[in-house]
């Protein structure tokens, strides 16, 4: 009769000629158990650190709604993010205005490019990704901030502004003065200014909110 192979003596109870029973572990016990804890362990990290924590955009702050949205963006959700904080960091629409400084004609022409930037960046979006909910909300987001907190002031203002504007350039009188001081003179100017920083306010905290999707991380 072959003797039996240490792994199929794993766990043994000895009872020895004083009565006392000893428990006997095979190395191979020991080394299944260390391995098990120690993948569990690095299981338990990894997905802690993958998830991500509830994040709630609130519509009131963009002037879009007055619904309060929780999402739990993934990669694909960031890198939408991402790609709208890009273009509102890189122009003069999700960055302070200052009209002191800062030519209307020119935010003008900023806000449009970026209007139609962002919506390219959103069809180039995955119908298949479009079916999450959370990504589906994202891009929903960002149209309405196109047209509920962007185009009604362009819709408002661009036009007769950029009318007025190109009048007054060549208008005897107006050669010497700079942009600056020029729109200052618009009949509505302030009218117009106190729309176009509200816009501007929106669209930074909108720019804040695409960081922070970017950034959010850590355990739910």
């Amino acid at each position: 009769m072959e003797n039996p192979s240490p792994e199929s003596n794993l766990v043994k109870f000895l009872i020895g000629s004083d009565l006392k029973l000893t428990l006997e572990i095979s190395p191979w016990v020991v080394v299944f158990l260390i391995t098990a804890i120690s993948a569990a362990l690095l299981i338990r990290h990894f997905s802690s650190n993958s998830r991500t924590r509830d994040f709630e955009i609130d519509e009131a702050e963009f002037g879009i709604g007055d619904q309060k949205i929780k999402l739990k963006p993934n990669i694909i959700d960031k890198q939408i993010a991402y790609k709208v904080w890009v273009e509102l960091s890189t122009r003069k629409i999700g960055l302070p205005i200052e009209l002191d400084n800062d030519v209307v004609y020119e935010i003008y022409d900023s806000w449009f490019n970026f209007f139609s930037i962002t919506r390219e960046l959103i069809k180039d979006v995955p119908v298949s990704k479009f079916q999450r909910k959370e990504t589906e909300r994202i891009i929903r987001l960002s149209i309405d901030v196109l047209n509920h907190g962007l185009r009604p002031h362009l819709t408002k203002w661009q036009a007769r502004y950029r009318r007025w504007y190109e009048h007054q350039i060549n208008t005897a009188g107006n050669n010497d003065l700079d942009p600056q001081t020029l729109q200052r003179k618009y009949p509505k100017f302030e009218e117009l200014e106190a729309d176009l920083l509200e816009v501007n306010k929106r669209l930074m905290g909108y720019r804040e909110k695409m960081y922070n999707i970017i950034s959010t991380s850590g355990k739910s």
